[in-house]
């Protein structure tokens, strides 16, 4: 006759040991939550990574470059026009993601659903909960720009060989744009079409006028200084610079990567800050 030996039982923690860790690890614990949200669209995303790209390059680099380059083929420092718009659409479609990713959801964790405060019942902090919904979207940024980078190499329109960094520099501009508009997100109480003029007013003229689909320097004067201020323009020109050596001042790249990361963590100081006197209210 055997033996059967009883499976040890499983032991919770005690509230000490789980609170002790929520307050460690409680950023990763809810971009975990958040991520299992994505994750019932997850097809969304990789579609827009995918068609995306597609379409514009399509589009744009194949369709309008044909005429474009019979009549300007030099005005592209002597690549394509297929390859000088590439860096770009990779660095708008993570700025545009970040508009979508850091509005609505925001304003559903305080109003609509409140999907905040629960977790904040917890000892969650307000900023483990922002820097959580931070490191998910961050990771979308990552997969959602990779697929486009992939697709932009079966093009033929990432020649050189650090072409890939292209990613982390989307991922940048990214949350450059996007943690500033968190932390705009996190003060509006009534949804009176504030998103809807951001895109309008804001994300459409920093795509148009940031170098997108022609150099900067071939607009007026009066209206460059969008691209100047644009995370738009300050990504594409450091994706252009990796993509395909596009010849720029070693100052101005330096610039660039200042530009981004200052007003990243300047939206992420407000953003923590908003969301800690929000919460608090």
């Amino acid at each position: 006759m055997t033996k059967t030996t009883a499976a040890p039982a499983l032991r919770a923690h005690s509230p000490e040991t789980s609170a002790a860790r929520a307050r460690r690890w409680g950023a990763f614990y809810y971009a975990e939550q958040v991520l299992r949200v994505m994750k019932g669209y997850g097809w969304t995303i990789v579609m827009y990574g995918v068609g995306q790209p597609v379409a514009y390059l399509f589009a744009m680099g194949v369709g309008l470059a044909t005429l474009v380059e019979a009549n300007g083929a030099g005005a592209f420092g002597g690549v394509s026009y297929l390859t000088f718009i590439a860096p770009a659409l990779l660095i708008s479609a993570a700025v545009m993601t970040a508009a979508n990713e850091f509005t609505f959801p925001v304003m559903d964790g305080f109003k609509w659903r409140r999907v905040y405060y629960g977790p904040h019942a917890s000892p969650l902090t307000p900023e483990q909960i922002a820097g959580g919904q931070v490191i998910a979207v961050t990771i979308r940024f990552l997969l959602q720009s990779a697929i486009y980078f992939a697709v932009v190499a079966l093009f033929g329109a990432a020649p050189g060989a650090w072409a890939w960094v292209s990613i982390l520099i989307a991922t940048l501009a990214g949350l450059s744009f996007g943690l500033p508009l968190m932390a705009y997100a996190a003060t509006i109480k009534e949804d009176r079409g504030q998103f809807a003029m951001v895109m309008r007013f804001i994300v459409m003229p920093l795509f148009l006028f940031s170098g997108t689909f022609f150099p900067l320097d071939t607009l007026p004067l009066g209206v460059r200084w969008i691209g100047w201020i644009s995370p738009i323009w300050h990504g594409t020109e450091l994706g252009r610079v990796v993509s395909y050596g596009y010849d720029e001042e070693p100052w101005l790249t330096i610039v660039h990567v200042v530009f981004l990361l200052g007003l990243a963590a300047a939206g992420w100081v407000l953003t923590k800050r908003q969301f800690a006197k929000r919460m608090a209210s």
